[in-house]
């Protein structure tokens, strides 16, 4: 913002503030590619006992990769939070560097939990397909409230994105029992990831249309406000929605997510606390009801309950990564040191387990400290942006973050159940590292215009009474 005796025309022209929150974005940015390439080169020196050749060009595309990031919030978004971009670049360098570790562990031992082959180039030519459409949403969109007019066309985008792996069939859809996927001819995308955007970007629309009308309250029970039964129909809609996607794709991590975005959005829009208890206790029933009609439903909670019991079978996943954090303790076995590719899926649905591990609780908690100032960001934005429409969005696409962390965490560390969701920009998948450029991309945008100084007002020309009176000489 615009400080006192700051020439709020020369801030906008690029002098000022902005060229000092950019510099500091650079040296996190910095920052972050430093600790990558140190991680990168510890790996390489415990596992092989050397520097492999590929260090020098994984640094260098690493490196180019933030640095035209950078050049293109400068460009486009040059108001922007400077804290979103270095938190991403943490996050994606740590978890390109734990899959190099686990490509190398399954390369010497041939083991399921590495998943076989190379995937940390893949990783990272993924993360190059995610910058590019980070660019184009925010060369494409220059003012948010532009997709406030494409609401409902983005509801039915992501509905249909939701639904198409249920109606293919199993062989292309279904993955460890979810049907998430499209896979042809070897490759292979998962459109809930960006259904999600896509179902935020409506739901902040159709709230702020709808606000004052959700949060009438009719009568008091408890202490609480409930609204009048006709307001229930958007959340019966969202919670229906949430609950088809549990029985016909078998994924609970969905449609927690989805649910769960749109309940907290709603309290957001209304501050009415009765709407999260309603949906808490919508949410309980549907799963209640999906565990005793469906098995695949019941397989799971049991597992999740006693993981041991199914040691051999269902829970053996949870197992070892039960055993990989118990081993990794406080400090961790090192980069390199532990074992992380015994537990299968490792480099996608178990990452955090293979974090904790080698860098220990404290370096899982401070993955963890790197999504919450991510979030913390995201939740200011939306205190500080000018528009309705901007303050939800920004809200609902933060809380979507800190919601799949702690959907996923939890069910690492046997909280919940497994929900088969990855960690946003640490996992290995290519959907879900695309999708989550593009989110961040949004709270950029969001960010920039919430931080950009307002126009200085133009003069208002005196008024008739105060013209000065001129003497006119023929």
């Amino acid at each position: 913002m615009v400080g006192p005796g700051t020439d709020p025309r020369a801030a906008a022209a690029g002098s000022g503030p902005v060229p000092k929150r950019r510099n500091t974005e650079l040296a996190l940015l910095g920052f972050a590619v430093l600790v990558t390439l140190a991680a990168q080169c510890i790996v390489d020196i415990t596992v092989t006992g050397s520097l492999t050749s590929e260090v020098a060009t994984f640094g260098a595309w690493f490196t180019a990769l933030w640095v035209i990031a950078h050049l293109l919030v400068r460009r486009f978004a040059p108001y922007a939070d400077p804290l979103l971009l270095p938190c991403v670049a943490m996050l994606v360098g740590l978890g390109l560097v734990m899959i190099h570790r686990l490509d190398i562990a399954g390369g010497q031992l041939g083991s399921s939990g590495g998943g076989g082959g190379e995937d940390a180039p893949v990783q990272l030519l993924w993360a190059t397909v995610g910058l590019g459409l980070f660019t184009a949403v925010l060369v494409v969109v220059r003012d948010h409230r532009v997709l406030a007019r494409f609401a409902y066309t983005l509801a039915l985008v992501g509905l249909v994105l939701l639904a198409i792996p249920a109606v293919l069939p199993s062989s292309i859809s279904e993955v460890y029992g979810a049907k998430l996927w499209i896979r042809v001819a070897g490759f292979s995308i998962q459109p809930g990831e960006f259904a999600k955007i896509c179902l935020i970007v409506f739901f902040a629309a159709y709230l702020v249309d709808k606000r004052d009308v959700l949060a009438l309250a009719s009568r008091k029970v408890a202490g609480l406000e409930l609204p009048r039964g006709r307001d229930l129909g958007p959340v019966l809609v969202a919670w229906a929605a949430s609950i088809l996607v549990l029985v016909f794709e078998r994924d609970l991590g969905s449609s927690l997510l989805l649910f769960g975005i749109f309940v907290v959005m709603l309290y957001v829009a209304t501050e009415r606390a009765s709407w999260l208890v309603i949906g808490l206790l919508l949410f309980s029933g549907g799963a209640f009801i999906a565990y005793q009609l469906f098995g695949h439903v019941r397989v799971r909670v049991d597992t999740w309950l006693d993981p041991f019991a199914y040691a051999d079978e269902g829970g053996y996943q949870i197992v070892q990564s039960l055993f990989g954090l118990g081993t990794g303790g406080l400090f961790g076995a090192g980069l390199g040191g532990g074992r992380p590719d015994q537990v299968p899926v490792a480099k996608s649905d178990f990452i955090a387990s293979a974090i904790g591990e080698e860098l220990g609780l404290f370096g899982l908690v401070a993955v963890i400290v790197l999504y919450l100032i991510l979030v913390e960001r995201g939740l200011r934005t939306s205190l500080v942006v000018r528009d309705g429409f901007g303050k939800l969005l920004s809200a609902g696409l933060a809380f979507a973050v800190a919601w799949q962390v702690f959907v996923v965490l939890g069910g690492v560390t046997g909280l919940l159940p497994l929900t088969g969701l990855t960690t946003p920009f640490l996992a290995y998948g290519g959907s879900s590292l695309v999708a989550n450029f593009g989110l961040i991309a949004l709270l950029v945008r969001i960010s920039d215009a919430a931080r950009r100084p307002t126009a200085p007002p133009a003069p208002t020309p005196p008024k008739l009474t105060e013209a000065p009176t001129e003497v006119v000489r023929p």
